[in-house]
């Protein structure tokens, strides 16, 4: 097994141990066995080659140190490390929307240097939106859990490969929309760079293409998957409920992620991180 380490520069808020605080506690794709201390550890499916890496990540002065082992391409999964942190996002105008808006200003403040922690990849943000739908949360992560442990390898979600020739008994037409969203990763449909470079309503209507991607799943594929940093989530009903409150009735999202660009993604996830938190 080969290791590869980075020294990534940092740029705008960021704070390992908020977001590792927060990740813990995300069902999708919860961090696990965390050791004692201040680094974050993951296992994950590198979406460059689609083999498995271990990576070791943490904070020096404002930047970051990433360490990635495992036997594929190593610089690419480092990258990916950065991309599911939002490391490679530039946060230097971030404080400036706290000045714009009160609402995002105190969630700043409650959660500092927090950054938005996505799914490991597309792929696996595809693969949790067939999983989750029309069951509840915790039924999803079993199901996701034996899936990794049954088939994957050895903590990484099993590879498009591997999960195209699964024939599993899973509730409703979820091994169809598996297979096809198996079948996506490989014919390159869910690569990240593709999807935060193309327009956003391109890249939803890209993932919409996938059988069993409805406009949720698309989002989330997205904004939480490639991790876009400036997409103005739509169809989901906590956010919209949230806005409701914090900001009072009657004023739409779009007026109100306004003053959050280019952060719009970045402004609803601290919306819902700080609900969460209360």
């Amino acid at each position: 097994m080969k290791s590869h380490a980075i020294d990534a520069e940092v740029h705008g808020p960021w704070s390992l141990a908020v977001s590792r605080t927060f990740w813990e506690g995300f069902s999708p794709n919860a961090l696990t066995g965390q050791d004692p201390g201040d680094e974050l550890s993951a296992v994950f499916r590198a979406d460059s080659d689609w083999s498995r890496a271990q990576a070791r990540v943490s904070q020096q002065d404002g930047n970051a140190r990433i360490v990635v082992s495992g036997d594929g391409d190593l610089e690419a999964a480092a990258a990916q490390v950065c991309r599911f942190l939002a490391l490679d996002v530039d946060a230097r105008g971030w404080p400036a929307v706290a000045k714009r808006d009160p609402v995002i200003a105190d969630a700043q403040r409650r959660l500092p240097g927090l950054r938005p922690c996505g799914f490991y990849s597309p792929y696996e943000a595809a693969a949790w939106s067939v999983l989750s739908q029309r069951i509840r949360i915790a039924q999803a992560g079993a199901l996701r859990a034996n899936l990794v442990d049954q088939h994957g390898d050895e903590g990484a979600f099993p590879a498009p490969e591997r999960l195209r020739g699964l024939d599993l008994d899973l509730p409703g037409r979820k091994m169809e929309y598996l297979r096809a969203v198996a079948e996506a990763a490989l014919d390159g449909q869910l690569d990240a760079a593709d999807l935060r470079s193309a327009d956003p309503e391109r890249a939803l209507a890209m993932v919409r293409e996938i059988k069993g991607i409805g406009p949720f799943a698309a989002e989330l594929i997205v904004l939480r998957g490639a991790n876009a940093p400036d997409i103005l989530p739509r169809n989901e009903r906590r956010l919209n409920a949230e806005i409701s409150e914090r900001y009072g009735p009657g004023r739409s999202p779009e007026e109100i992620a306004a003053a959050w660009r280019p952060y719009r993604t970045w402004g609803a996830f601290h919306l819902r991180a700080t609900a969460e938190a209360t």
